[in-house]
This record gives C-alpha cells, sequence and structure tokens, in this order.
C-alpha cells in the first residue's frame, strides 16, 4: 500500500511536518515523486518509519537513528529484538515506580508503615537503570561485572541521607571544576579540590578505591565522547582539564 504525506502522517500519529523534516535530513525518504509532485511512501518507508519513532521513544537523537538505519549492517529483526528489550526494561522501571508511589500513598493513609529506603528505590533504581544503558558496556568491559554489580548494589542500599549527600556534592564537583578550569592550572589548589571531590562523589557508587582505577575514569571521560560531551557540554575542554587534575591527584601522570 502507498501513502502520500498526510495519509502517513496521519497513520503514524505525527505532523505532515515532521515528514517533510525527515526527508530533508535524509533519514526517511520517499519511495518517489508522483506526477502531481507528492512525495509518495510505499512499504519499505512505513517500516523504516516505524524503526525511527521506535529509537525516538528510547531517546537517541536524530542524528544515532539515522547512522543507525542507513547502516549497511542494520538489520530490522535484530532492531526489533533491541527494541523490545529495552521497552521492558523501562516497563520493569515504569512498574517499579507505580509501585513505589503506591506504597507511599498507603504509608500516608496510614495502612502501612514505609521505610526511608523504600522511599527511594524507584529513583535509584532508574538511575541504576539509565547508567547501565549508556555506560553499561564499557564499563562492564573495563572493570568487570562484578565490581559493576557491587556498585550498582550499593547505589541501591542508598539511605534517603548518602542520596541527598551524592546530589549535593555532585553539585559542589560541578561548581569548583568550572571554577577551576577558568584558571587554566590542573595542578591548582582549586583543580585538586575538584579531583578530590570526584574521589568523594565515586565513592558513593564504588565498593573500593584504587588510585589506578580512577585515573582509568578519567581517561575514559576523554576517549567516549559521551562522557567527554557532558562534561563539555558548558565548557569545551573540561573533560581533558578533569582528567589532568585527577592524574595529578592520584599521581599516575
Amino acid at each position: 500500500m502507498e501513502y502520500t504525506v498526510q495519509k502517513l502522517a496521519e497513520l503514524a500519529g505525527i505532523s505532515k511536518r515532521t515528514l517533510r523534516y525527515y526527508d530533508e535530513l535524509d533519514i526517511l525518504k520517499p519511495a518517489r515523486i508522483n506526477s502531481s509532485g507528492y512525495r509518495i511512501y510505499g512499504q519499505a518507508e512505513v517500516n523504516k518509519l516505524q524503526q525511527i519513532l521506535f529509537y525516538r521513544e528510547l531517546g537517541l537523537s536524530l542524528e544515532s537513528i539515522k547512522e543507525l538505519i542507513t547502516s549497511p549492517s542494520f538489520d530490522i529483526t535484530n532492531a526489533l529484538k533491541g527494541h523490545h528489550k529495552k521497552l521492558l526494561e523501562k516497563k520493569a522501571q515504569l512498574e517499579l515506580l507505580i509501585a513505589n508511589v503506591e506504597k507511599t500513598l498507603a504509608s500516608t493513609e496510614g495502612r502501612i508503615k514505609m521505610t526511608d529506603q523504600e522511599k527511594f528505590a524507584g529513583f535509584k533504581q532508574r538511575m541504576i537503570d539509565e547508567n547501565e544503558e549508556k555506560y553499561g558496556e564499557e564499563i562492564r568491559k573495563k572493570y568487570g561485572d562484578e565490581t559493576v554489580d557491587k556498585s550498582n548494589a550499593k547505589v541501591s542500599k542508598m539511605t534517603e541521607e548518602e542520596y541527598a549527600a551524592v546530589q549535593k556534592l555532585s553539585e559542589q564537583l560541578t561548581e569548583t571544576l568550572a571554577e577551576a578550569f577558568k584558571g587554566g592550572d590542573p595542578a591548582s589548589e582549586i583543580a585538586q579540590k575538584a579531583a578530590d571531590l570526584h574521589k568523594q562523589w565515586l565513592m558513593f557508587y564504588w565498593s573500593e578505591y584504587s588510585k589506578e582505577a580512577h585515573a582509568g575514569l578519567a581517561q575514559m571521560y576523554v576517549a567516549d565522547e559521551r562522557f567527554k560531551a557532558y562534561y563539555d557540554e558548558k565548557q569545551p575542554g573540561t573533560a581533558e582539564f578533569l582528567r589532568d587534575a585527577i592524574l595529578i591527584y592520584t599521581g599516575q601522570q
């Protein structure tokens, strides 16, 4: 079956402008242009649009989606299996949050007693799941499953006070690192303070500390584009500056 822009937009529940934008970006081209100048989409384009919308639902950027679906190695069956797995993970996360809300409601109504740890279980699990999705493969390759599993277990056992403390520490690290970066010297006192704050932050997640592992993580902040983009978001060069400060702090230059 073939569809015009309007018909396909209605079928997919998106705007005509979105389809035209996908065409401009070369993510989804029409099968042909008819004699009246209308874009016409066939079954292959319908299938590709479904994949695009799946990936968008999972939070991928259009640039990443384009790279995936235009790759010669792209396989729709494997893609669907991947979507299914990730959606099941999201479902489990939502069910945990729903259960958490229901428990909290029962607690406020006096029907049950809820521990502080239970109150934050859903949020902590979401943190674990998001980290696994973004960085799990690389971190597990570098540090091993046992180390990562221990870290996840430590996060899941965080108390309300610890959870608040790590959030505050993260803000303090961001502010100190930004101030240190202005000075341009990773060996300065404030830069070394940022490196120490980074170590303190890590210890909320790591079961044990080593200078070698700390330095290795700092190297990853520069080598892995996702980590680099996170630290360089407000000021390009911050990831390299933090790496250098940590290498000096750990004596692993």
